[in-house]
């Protein structure tokens, strides 16, 4: 019963507007919003940008209207972006907590293009960076404004003086700018 037979209704919100409510009405499927289906509709609207959020709901009408919704993708045919707004929760009157709409956000790298590109430097950056976070190592960060240095201890100890000769063993300068 976790499928619906009520009207599905669609409002995506991107960084240019709306598209206001539109009914999602015919399905590649014969028959639409069955428990374990995948759903695809064709929704016509003016570009909107960047989509940062969906409003996904139905009209509560007819037998079995609750409806168990995972998650709606929308992909851009412009952009060739995919955009992913996850739920996992119901929409019923009777289940959850009683409501039959979903406020949805954006939860996946497209929210910005180079998001993607960014979250891979970011790896690669930790690969090489992470050895000088290992048991035994010390940091201290030098500060060109104050002309001091924070020296953090293996113990978890925070040294504000920091002293650039420590008896943890090595020490590793990062500096710091304001």
């Amino acid at each position: 019963n976790a499928g619906t037979e009520a009207d599905v209704y669609i409002s995506v919100y991107g960084e240019r507007g709306d598209t206001g409510s539109r009914q999602l009405l015919r399905s590649q499927k014969p028959k639409k919003f069955l428990k374990g289906q995948t759903d695809i509709f064709a929704v016509e609207a003016v570009h909107l940008g960047h989509l940062y959020k969906i409003v996904i709901g139905h009209n509560g009408l007819g037998s079995g209207n609750g409806w168990f919704l995972d998650k709606v993708t929308i992909k851009d045919p412009l952009t060739d972006l995919d955009y992913t707004f996850l739920c996992h929760r119901w929409l019923d009157q009777g289940q959850d907590d009683g409501n039959i709409a979903r406020e949805l956000t954006v939860t996946d790298t497209s929210t910005f293009p180079g998001r993607q590109e960014l979250e891979l430097r970011r790896q690669e950056t930790w690969t090489a960076e992470k050895w000088k976070f290992q048991e035994g190592n010390t940091l201290q960060f030098y500060n060109r404004l104050t002309h001091g240095f924070i020296c953090l201890s293996p113990d978890s100890r925070v040294d504000a003086l920091g002293d650039k000769k420590n008896k943890y063993g090595k020490v590793f300068f990062i500096w710091m700018y304001a």
